[in-house]
């Protein structure tokens, strides 16, 4: 019993939150500041890329809950996004009405990962991975499947209104993207606080001595995959605002891959890794077709992209093992003299 008593004791202990310093409506406050400001200043392509940033900022911090505080392994969520992105554009094209749309797009894709978060409770490592990886395989192929409602490899176009006068296609698109991303990270830093966080933790850290104190695992791994599917289809829809076309060739098996080492080298259950890894994200495919490009070789992009996040995940697990999030800038200690 006192071994039972230590390890209950222990998972109450890992499983209490850190408090940050910041609150997380004056955090999201700030970052929508930001964000505006930015847009008003950075050339087109840029505040392109800032709303890429913000709609990858939504499933990266999904994903970082969901595998750094819950403990479970996705390599499906890019099959996610698919399913939001590909709800977006065939309910836009046939209601147009953008809102109710990506409400519709994530209550999609949140029927999806209940039904896999229900596999995914009573499987652990490598099968875990290997159900999401199926997931990640199979559904681009539907699309081909049913050629008649997807469009097979051609995809479908989505329809959209036309931004208002004031501002820039790209301008729009940044504030929808950052709109979506903020909510999300407010909502997730507030749950993630409560009684429900702990659960995670303490479900990650010992599912034994979480039984034990009266935990249910398994509605806290489904819950945990479910908030995190709503998050991938919000990112997928997002991306169809952005690309303005769906296809399955914007959701390949790599997206996964990326997603997955993206959080790991962002930092593991912290929402400032995600949006590091969300950064890197749009950042290292930028600099590898920049590579491709002046080398005249598309093949030597694609494969540069994959190397440099194999690089840099390597380079950070040996300086930081808790990803970039965990670094912290070297303080100066006053020398305190002895009274004379």
């Amino acid at each position: 019993m006192t071994v039972i008593g230590d390890r209950v004791a222990r998972a109450t202990r890992t499983a209490a939150p850190r408090r940050s310093r910041l609150s997380p409506f004056i955090v999201v406050v700030v970052g929508a500041v930001i964000v505006v400001a930015l847009t008003y200043t950075l050339p087109p392509f840029r505040t392109y890329q800032l709303a890429t940033v913000g709609a990858y900022l939504c499933v990266t911090a999904g994903l970082t809950v969901l595998t750094g505080l819950n403990g479970q392994l996705s390599l499906g969520h890019g099959a996610l996004m698919a399913t939001g992105a590909y709800t977006l554009a065939l309910w836009q094209n046939k209601f147009n009405l953008l809102l109710p749309g990506i409400l519709v797009a994530i209550l999609v894709t949140t029927a999806v990962g209940a039904v896999i978060g229900l596999a995914a409770a009573r499987l652990r490592g490598p099968y875990l991975a290997g159900l999401t990886l199926a997931v990640a395989v199979v559904v681009p192929s539907i699309t081909s499947t049913f050629d008649e409602t997807f469009n097979s490899d051609q995809g479908l176009s989505v329809i959209l209104n036309p931004p208002p006068d004031s501002m820039t296609v790209e301008q729009w698109q940044a504030w929808v993207c950052w709109g979506g991303a903020l909510i999300t990270v407010l909502a997730l830093a507030l749950l993630t606080r409560g009684r429900f966080g702990r659960d995670m933790r303490a479900v990650r850290d010992d599912e034994t001595a979480a039984r034990l104190a009266g935990i249910s695992v398994a509605r806290t791994q489904v819950t945990a995959f479910v908030i995190s599917a709503a998050c991938a289809g919000l990112a997928g829809a997002l991306f169809a605002i952005i690309a303005q076309s769906v296809s399955p060739g914007a959701f390949p098996l790599t997206l996964s891959l990326f997603l997955l080492m993206a959080i790991v080298i962002g930092g593991l259950g912290r929402l400032t890794g995600a949006l590091l890894g969300a950064v890197l994200l749009v950042a290292l495919p930028a600099v590898a077709h920049e590579i491709g490009v002046a080398a005249g070789s598309q093949r030597l992009e694609g494969n540069l992209a994959l190397t440099f996040f194999g690089v840099v995940l390597v380079v950070v697990m040996l300086a930081a093992p808790g990803g970039l999030a965990s670094l912290r800038l070297p303080t100066r200690r006053k020398r305190v003299e002895p009274p004379p």
